[in-house]
Formats: structure tokens, C-alpha cells, sequence
């Protein structure tokens, strides 16, 4: 765990998150600058940079993470209206802590973001 990651400071429990839900693989909690009604992070506890450093071996672990997503859309009331899961990969796409994670949003209306 790179001790100055603050997603491995969260499912250490040494950094503060309102934690919705976590397992032995992946945790979720509430985002702190919210894009949306509803905007979660879902990361795997275990220390993936992104998705660019992922193995074939990581697969049944991004399964889980779908699945997860899948489980807390529907906690969440927003399975049925729409929700959006976003995996930004490098600072050109908008990622800001190097630890893989999924933003999960809905909630509202979502601007399209491509046709």
C-alpha cells in the first residue's frame, strides 16, 4: 500500500469516508465533491493504479467491482432511472488519485456524453 494513497488510507480506516459498503475486495463510499445526487466511488482494496495496470489475473476482481456497482445502484433507487459507472484512466481523462476506481452516478437527469 503507497502510504500517501488516501483510497488505501480509506480501507485501512486511518483516512475518513462515509462507507456504504465493503468486503474482502472492494469498498464504496460517498464522493466528496458530489457530480451528482448520487455519486459513490467503488474501489478494489487492493492497490491497482489503473486501469492500465491491470492483469488478466485482475478479472474476477472487476467482475466483483461490477457487480457491486450493480448491487448499490439498485440501494441506491437508481437502477431503474439510470445510473452511469466512469473509470477515468491518467490525468488527460481526469483521474486524480492513482488508485483504480469507478465513479458510479445517478440520481437525475445525466448530460449524454457522446451519440
Amino acid at each position: 500500500m503507497p502510504e500517501n494513497c488516501i483510497f488505501c488510507q480509506i480501507v485501512a480506516g486511518t483516512a475518513p469516508a462515509d462507507i456504504l459498503y465493503k468486503d474482502e475486495q472492494v469498498t464504496v463510499f460517498k464522493d466528496r465533491h458530489p457530480a451528482a445526487p448520487v455519486h459513490l466511488l467503488l474501489i478494489p482494496n487492493r492497490h491497482i493504479e489503473s486501469l492500465n495496470h491491470i492483469t488478466e489475473a485482475d478479472g474476477s476482481l472487476l467482475g466483483h467491482l461490477f457487480t457491486v456497482a450493480r448491487k448499490i445502484a439498485e440501494e441506491q433507487n437508481v437502477s431503474q432511472s439510470g445510473y452511469r459507472v466512469i473509470v477515468n484512466t491518467g490525468p488527460g481523462a481526469g483521474q486524480s488519485v492513482f488508485h483504480l476506481h469507478f465513479h458510479l452516478l445517478g440520481g437525475g437527469r445525466l448530460p449524454i456524453l457522446t451519440r
